[in-house]
């Protein structure tokens, strides 16, 4: 349920509103506008995380909603997700990652602006960090990639430093001014990978650890929310719900390839997915055509043609020696690759009438 106030309401009428929903069992979550506010309804997240009374609200509290002062209308959400619905927010959400090195301080994903992050798919060595972000931050990269924890697909892979890695993108925060993102793997690592991250990612196979993703929506740290190998865009609105039903609202839907019954990419790249997820949802979009194909070659055309299709930002796997990454070397651009992709990125945001964040 939404409740739409009027253009005149004032905060005493939100607040009413708000109040009479918590004596019904019911949490109100106030969205301002331009013109004016709209409040989503949801039955109260308990501490355990579970939902109670999501479609299950008496139309009667309804009824009584549309007579109190300041309230226009009471509508039914359509969605099964709906803080991440654009019915119940209809503006574009904007992120704001705090990045040392930019004039403002501060970068918005989400707004007119596309965001590039870069760096190592894996947290190697201090040399290999430093090398990188140094490179990817001369060519317009705002934001550090790289994993201290990484999940792998076989029990002998590599597996991150941990809290080293961790050490070193601070260290390289601290010197190139970069925000950092790396991803969070268990509920116990969300407050100790916070300490040192920007922004925490929720990678693919973690899309729907519905525990971790209620202990990161307890944060208000950005959360850059990775698209499951196998994953409908329901269930990936689902996903994001968790962390927005928390309080959390600074979530970011990252595209990064599906499984399909092709076998020469990695994943298969769903471009079509960017559009439809700014029609459905309000909260910005990132593609991470490096994981999304498993294929250097292929890197940059998917990153144009994110582009085109309306991303928000590009998180692209950057190496020194790629042939000798510990992991996912063969997707991962050389930084004279991503030296020559940048141009090209900027031509085709240009073209639809954006341009990147630059320092």
């Amino acid at each position: 349920m939404i409740v739409v106030m009027k253009a005149s309401s004032n905060n005493e009428n939100v607040q009413q509103v708000l109040t009479f929903l918590g004596k019904h069992g019911l949490t109100g979550h106030p969205s301002e506008g331009v013109e004016r506010t709209v409040i989503g309804v949801l039955g109260g997240v308990g501490p355990s995380g579970t939902p109670g009374g999501i479609g299950g609200i008496n139309p009667s509290i309804g009824e009584s909603i549309e007579g109190m002062p300041g309230v226009e209308s009471v509508l039914r959400v359509s969605k099964p997700y709906k803080l991440a619905s654009r019915e119940f927010h209809p503006e574009d959400t904007i992120v704001n990652i705090p990045v040392p090195y930019v004039s403002s301080g501060s970068v918005g994903v989400g707004g007119s602006e596309v965001v590039m992050m870069a760096g190592p798919c894996t947290v190697e060595s201090e040399q290999q960090l430093m090398t990188t972000a140094e490179a990817v931050r001369k060519e317009g990269a705002v934001i550090l990639r790289g994993g201290a924890f990484k999940p792998s697909t076989s029990p002998y892979g590599f597996r991150g430093l941990g809290e080293e890695g961790l050490k070193l993108l601070a260290k390289a925060r601290s010197e190139f001014g970069m925000a950092i993102i790396t991803e969070v793997m268990t509920p116990t690592d969300v407050a100790m990978v916070s300490e040192y991250a920007d922004i925490l990612q929720i990678g693919t196979r973690n899309m729907q650890n519905y525990i971790l993703l209620d202990e990161v929506g307890r944060t208000q740290k950005p959360v850059v929310l990775k698209r499951g190998m196998s994953a409908t865009i329901e269930e990936w609105l689902l996903a994001a719900e968790y962390i927005l039903a928390h309080g959390n609202r600074n979530v970011i839907l990252c595209e990064r390839g599906i499984r399909t019954f092709e076998k020469i990419t990695r994943n298969t790249m769903d471009i079509s997915a960017i559009p439809l997820i700014k029609t459905l949802s309000h909260l910005p979009i990132i593609s991470d055509p490096s994981q999304g194909t498993g294929r250097r070659d292929l890197v940059g055309p998917m990153s144009l043609a994110s582009l085109a299709a309306g991303t928000d930002g590009l998180l692209i796997e950057v190496h020194p020696n790629p042939d000798e990454a510990l992991k996912d070397g063969a997707q991962s651009l050389t930084i004279e690759q991503f030296r020559e992709l940048m141009p090209q990125a900027e031509a085709i945001a240009s073209a639809i009438g954006r341009k990147f964040v630059k320092a």
